[in-house]
């Protein structure tokens, strides 16, 4: 049994090590000018696009670009995001989404001439939470991971330093398609660009748990 539990760890160690590669991902709600470059994505956001549903506005909208890849276990998801956001409510960032009535988007937002970090969950209805920021950045980096039941969502100006700024709850032993979003609800576009995108497999927690409580 030990050598079994070791060959599990050789197994999830290789894994974590592979990055994604984006020619691999495939996109939903396709925008007409996109391309990419030495492993970064470069888009031009469509105009008058969005991932919203029900609450508070009243309205469902589901047709803002999304380009992704599809993981079925726990994982670390991380980019670095520049932007150039000229309108209220122009977005990119993460998502994570099970489907139509299940997602999570967060990343950087322009509101009322001010970047903000921005989360909406969405079960049937969505909600939005924002953390305002002092200044504008260049950059963000963006990390979610996602553990059991939960994604944590964290921020970071240098990829050394991450905060948390969400916890939300998701569906756990469901495939979830991750990858990049952008939207632009109120503008006519921008253009932003995706650096350093990377899925990292992570260890089923109660697998891990079985074996070591089964180790001989």
């Amino acid at each position: 049994m030990k050598k079994l539990f070791l060959a599990a760890l050789t197994f999830i160690s290789t894994q974590a090590m592979m990055a994604q590669t984006l020619e691999k991902m495939q996109w939903f709600n396709e925008p007409e000018n996109w391309e990419i470059t030495d492993n970064t994505l470069s888009m031009s956001v469509t105009p008058h696009s969005d991932y919203w549903r029900i609450s508070h506005y009243g309205f469902t909208v589901d047709d803002a670009p999304f380009y992704y890849t599809t993981y079925g276990g726990e994982f670390e998801v991380k980019v670095k995001i520049t932007g150039d956001y000229k309108v209220r409510f122009d977005q990119a960032g993460l998502m994570l989404r099970i489907d139509k009535e299940n997602y999570i988007k967060t990343g950087i937002e322009f509101v009322d001439g001010k970047f903000n970090l921005s989360t909406v969950v969405t079960h049937h209805t969505s909600d939005w939470s924002v953390i305002t920021l002092d200044k504008p950045v260049p950059y963000i980096w963006i990390k979610a991971v996602r553990r059991l039941d939960a994604v944590e969502v964290f921020y970071s100006f240098d990829d050394k330093t991450y905060v948390m700024m969400r916890n939300a709850w998701l569906q756990d032993n469901t495939p979830v398609k991750v990858g990049l979003m952008g939207a632009c609800p109120d503008g006519e576009g921008f253009n932003v660009k995706f650096e350093h995108f990377k899925v990292t497999h992570l260890p089923d927690q109660r697998r891990m748990e079985w074996l070591k409580k089964n180790a001989e």
